[in-house]
């Protein structure tokens, strides 16, 4: 069984990188970009065959680990 996790910052926190990525973006000339948001998508290959159960073992993992829950916010799918 396969997951993704994707990991964004919350709303309200600061982006640096994204910052920058709308910067160079508007620098080779792509105008219209107000905003980015950069986050990180983690592919996950489980043992698991019970999507419950695995989507169970994965909010685990991002809150013990993959995220850090205070700053970030996670959307778990489970193919």
């Amino acid at each position: 069984m396969k997951a993704r996790v994707h990991v964004m910052l919350k709303n309200g926190v600061l982006d640096p990188q994204g910052e920058a990525v709308r910067h160079a973006l508007g620098q080779l000339g792509f105008e219209g970009v107000e905003g980015v948001r950069q986050g990180k998508v983690i592919e996950l290959d489980l043992a698991e065959t019970d999507a419950d159960k695995a989507r169970e073992t994965v909010t685990e993992m991002c809150e013990k680990l993959l995220a850090n829950t205070v700053i970030e916010s996670y959307a778990v799918e489970i193919a």
